[in-house]
């Protein structure tokens, strides 16, 4: 839908059309631990942010663990930004019992995200052959050996090339002393020690994920995985709200219910939608999040709001999905689409698409229908939610044309039932956003936010099936109607309805027309006042709409210094 953008939003637009989403990490980028100083990646002492873990940092004694349910090390000090000096006292115990349990390789996990090594090694070869001591052509003539009754340990320092090895022999490497003399070599036990340096270094892969804010995986095939900042948001999400979450599907079943999303039902600001079918044979409309787009607070949003509520007039999220990149959100089928289809048609004169043309007191249904959703949100629930994104496209239709408030993406929720709320941008429909989202010098941000919304919406409705006047799509920039601001036009409008002319009200309209016709004018100007006291809530709203039109009293003109005169820019079905 092309929306011009009226002249008080169009100068804040160009002041704050920038805006930029991120998502924080929780994981601090340093941390103190004691005599090591300050540690950072791939080092951490909290769950799920580093690598590998430190801990006992307030003792004389810190630990690291390379690997969760791991050995654990002492470190003895701290050697550069990618190597430690740690103590093993499993080894230290063996060694001094002079034990063949000390002859195993020092265990370093792998991954494909950090490699692990240990400096100055001893090659050792734990054999089954008693006899290879005596073959130089296996081991050279420097090699010694160890028996441990059930295997011999061939050794030489330095270690000499052994190939091929002999199949019925294990490599093994363990660390040495880093001074020794000849006589060592007869010890072995002598020869090696507990105390080592321990090198680690990240692979480039993870350190580009760590750059970005992510997480580095190992999948279930062993590959390197990437998990993004807003995934490990929305996982520690749904960990917290299990409770609420409704049922989780995974991708596979989701490429099934579409048919390998074969209809496509439409596309929007943060993804495309497409018809499918569950298994009990429900009809769903599926939602695929763009993966190209940091979506994690629209998936969260969603989730989190609609499945708090359950309302005749709110679409329901029947589940979801999310797997890896993949998110999706499953909401009941709607047959009739969105409201913004049949508001087009009717404005649009040489639309040749078939859609049924909606009478007068189905608009005003759909119109008190969609009240009611909205003081159902601000006032129904335990915690109150307000949408931020009320407009056509956002109201579906079900087969009887009942409307249901869809699309909870930028929607907030607001503890302790507060009204006021902080945003750090705004967010919004350009032409359906309230003046105090873009600027608080018109007020705070609330529940009256969503108030203005709807008001443009049911302005829209009503605009957008006149006879004659201005085009809230299109405007002439050459012609002096462009200045006029659209609610404007309502009241001239309004005043033309009082006298009877040929406005608004068409000729062959009958009397409960044009009193829905007022009423629904009335009430939409009530809720598009620029100050968001002088806004009814929608409890107030639903009360007018099914109030006596004589109660009603037309509301004052809202007046706004206006800018110079501009060119006029058209944006379509833009969502900040």
């Amino acid at each position: 839908m092309n929306l011009v953008i009226i002249k008080f939003l169009l100068f804040f637009f160009l002041f704050h059309s920038s805006i930029i989403t991120s998502a924080v990490s929780n994981c601090p980028k340093s941390f103190e631990c004691g005599s090591l100083g300050s540690l950072q990646f791939p080092l951490s002492n909290s769950t799920g942010c580093g690598l590998f873990t430190v801990d006992d940092c307030d003792s004389d004694n810190p630990t690291v663990q390379l690997e969760p349910g791991g050995q654990v090390f002492n470190i003895s000090r701290n050697i550069s930004t990618n190597s430690f000096l740690i103590k093993d006292h499993t080894l230290q115990v063996q060694l001094d019992n002079m034990s063949c349990f000390a002859f195993r390789n020092v265990s370093l996990p792998k991954s494909p995200s950090i490699s692990f090594s240990v400096s100055s090694n001893l090659t050792m070869f734990a054999c089954v052959n008693p006899n290879y001591i005596h073959d130089g052509e296996i081991f050279p003539e420097n090699h010694r050996s160890y028996d441990c009754t059930l295997f011999i340990v061939y050794y030489g320092f330095p270690t000499a090339e052994v190939s091929p090895v002999p199949s019925d022999c294990q490599v093994i490497q363990l660390p040495v002393k880093p001074n020794y003399d000849q006589s060592s070599l007869e010890n072995v036990f002598g020869l090696l020690t507990s105390e080592y340096i321990l090198e680690w270094n990240v692979s480039e892969n993870c350190s580009e994920c760590h750059r970005g804010g992510g997480q580095c995986l190992t999948n279930n095939i062993g590959e390197f995985e990437c998990k993004s900042a807003d995934e490990k948001d929305i996982e520690l999400f749904l960990k917290n709200n299990g409770n609420l979450a409704p049922k989780r599907y995974r991708y596979s079943d989701v490429k099934k219910f579409t048919k390998s999303f074969g209809e496509s039902l439409g596309k929007g600001g943060y993804g495309s939608v497409y018809k499918g079918k569950l298994y009990d044979g429900r009809l769903v409309a599926v939602k695929m999040l763009d993966e190209s787009k940091g979506n994690g607070d629209e998936f969260m949003n969603e989730v989190a709001s609609i499945s708090r509520t359950s309302h005749v007039n709110i679409v329901t999220l029947l589940g979801f999905c999310f797997e890896g990149s993949k998110r999706a959100l499953i909401y009941e089928f709607m047959p009739n689409g969105s409201l913004e289809k049949f508001i087009q048609h009717s404005a649009s004169s040489s639309s040749k698409e078939d859609v049924i043309i909606l009478g007068w007191e189905k608009l005003f249904q759909i119109a008190l229908g969609i009240a009611r959703g909205l003081e159902y949100l601000h006032e129904g629930c335990n915690t109150r939610i307000l949408h931020f994104d009320i407009k056509p496209h956002n109201i579906l239709l079900d087969k009887d044309f009942n409307p249901k408030i869809s699309d909870f993406g930028l929607a907030k929720l607001c503890p302790n039932r507060l009204s006021i709320v902080s945003m750090l941008v705004a967010r919004g429909t350009i032409g359906y956003i309230a003046p105090e989202v873009f600027s608080r010098n018109f007020g705070e941000v609330s529940h009256k936010s969503d108030v203005y919304s709807y008001g443009m919406m049911i302005l829209e409705i009503v605009g957008a099936t006149k006879k004659n006047g201005p085009s809230k799509d299109v405007i002439n920039a050459d012609d002096t109607s462009s200045e006029v601001y659209f609610p404007q036009y309502i009241y001239k409008e309004l005043e033309l309805i009082d006298a009877d002319l040929d406005g608004i009200i068409a000729n062959n309209e009958d009397e409960s027309e044009v009193i829905t016709k007022r009423k629904l004018i009335i009430v939409g100007l009530w809720c598009i006042q620029i100050d968001p006291k002088d806004r009814p809530s929608m409890k107030k709203v639903l009360e007018m709409l099914e109030g006596k039109l004589e109660n009603l009293q037309v509301p004052p003109k809202p007046y706004l210094s206006s800018p110079p005169r501009a060119p006029i820019f058209s944006i379509s079905d833009q969502s900040m």
